[in-house]
């Protein structure tokens, strides 16, 4: 239900970034964030509880966006990547407080309390953003508000970025990029290095930690390496390309080491980092006055392919065992990654077939990742 709306408000969030603006847009919806998280903590039914995760959902739906929008604004060109890449690893810091520590709160003290927590830290960070932040672009000041649009206008905007060259290629590889990631460390490499490997609890907690430490830094590398040989095709492909060849060892390899199954793990989340290039990609196919909807019309293909790729990778694993409650067989697991890679292949292929957008247009490319 969080992914339902979250993917239903993508586009209308996008025309409100662009009309009001990410400040006050986050404002408002850090309001409904906290409300969700607090109607979670409140729940008494199953109703109440698929209520409130739609809430949160709502509340959500523009923090990933009104981010990118920003450093789009305020770091354009070739500065664009290493800001994004900034940005992104301080996000994953939320990966790790909603792993573990999350886990050992709820034990200490109660999953209900745990979400309240989680409301009170939301509302310190809308907090945070709305007095940290005082302008929503560089020129803000002593420029005029934007003015609503008409319907039609509305629409003729969104006719508009979904007819943009280039747009196409960069949806298809945005679709898969961060599926990957999100699938294998978010939902399979846990259930994995159990079923196949029999770690314990303690254990999968460590990796999956070293899974997440592993992205921050291949985010921090792999930012600045588009104006560092000015393309960023190649950056996506090369770093696409690395993440491939990891998921065919996993899915080729019968029965790996435990040593190299966690190896492997960790260097999928250290070389698939490369979506922050894909962002700067696609921020380059729209003028500022679209860019909202530009960009959240790309981050609707991200959530889809986040949405949909563990439910795909569910029914193959349910191919394999009718009943899960032993865990699922390491044949499950190779035919998982399997579908991931072709999945990631088909994005690359489409991806390959679009043109570059170097961050500093007519200046010939440096030598490098191919």
């Amino acid at each position: 239900m969080f992914f339902v709306v979250l993917i239903a408000v993508q586009l209308p969030i996008g025309v409100l970034l662009d009309w009001i603006g990410p400040r006050r847009l986050v404002a408002g919806l850090t309001v409904i964030a906290v409300a969700g998280s607090l109607m979670t903590a409140a729940a008494r039914s199953e109703a109440s509880l698929i209520a409130a995760r739609a809430v949160v959902g709502l509340g959500c739906a523009a923090y990933f966006m009104a981010a990118v929008l920003m450093c789009s604004r305020w770091f354009s060109g070739e500065r664009l990547g290493t800001a994004l890449s900034r940005v992104f690893a301080l996000s994953q810091l939320g990966n790790l407080l909603a792993g573990w520590p999350l886990a050992a709160l709820a034990a200490a003290a109660g999953w209900r309390t745990a979400f309240v927590l989680a409301a009170a830290t939301t509302a310190a960070a809308g907090a945070a953003f709305w007095f940290g932040i005082r302008q929503d672009r560089p020129d803000a000041v002593g420029s005029p508000p934007p003015v609503p649009e008409s319907l039609g206008v509305v629409l003729r905007g969104i006719g508009e970025v979904l007819r943009a060259p280039g747009l196409a290629p960069v949806v298809a590889i945005q679709t898969v990029a961060y599926a990957v990631v999100s699938t294998v460390l978010g939902l399979w490499a846990g259930p994995y290095l159990h079923d196949v490997h029999g770690l314990d609890g303690n254990a999968r907690g460590q990796v999956l930690a070293a899974m997440t430490v592993a992205q921050v830094i291949g985010v921090l590398v792999c930012g600045p390496l588009d104006a560092r040989f000015n393309t960023r095709k190649r950056v996506v492909l090369t770093g696409g390309s690395l993440t491939l060849a990891t998921l065919a060892l996993l899915a080729l390899w019968p029965h790996p080491p435990v040593a190299v199954a966690i190896g492997l793990l960790v260097a999928l989340c250290g070389v698939a980092s490369y979506g922050v290039t894909i962002v700067a990609h696609g921020r380059s196919l729209f003028p500022d006055r679209l860019l909202g909807r530009g960009m959240t019309t790309l981050n609707l293909a991200q959530v889809v392919g986040a949405s949909v790729m563990p439910v795909a990778t569910g029914a193959v694993a349910a191919a394999f065992a009718g009943d899960a409650a032993d865990g699922y067989p390491e044949p499950a697991y190779r035919a998982m990654f399997a579908v991931i890679g072709a999945s990631l292949a088909g994005g690359l292929l489409l991806y390959s077939r679009g043109p570059d957008a170097p961050p500093r247009p007519g200046e010939r490319r440096v030598v490098g990742p191919t």
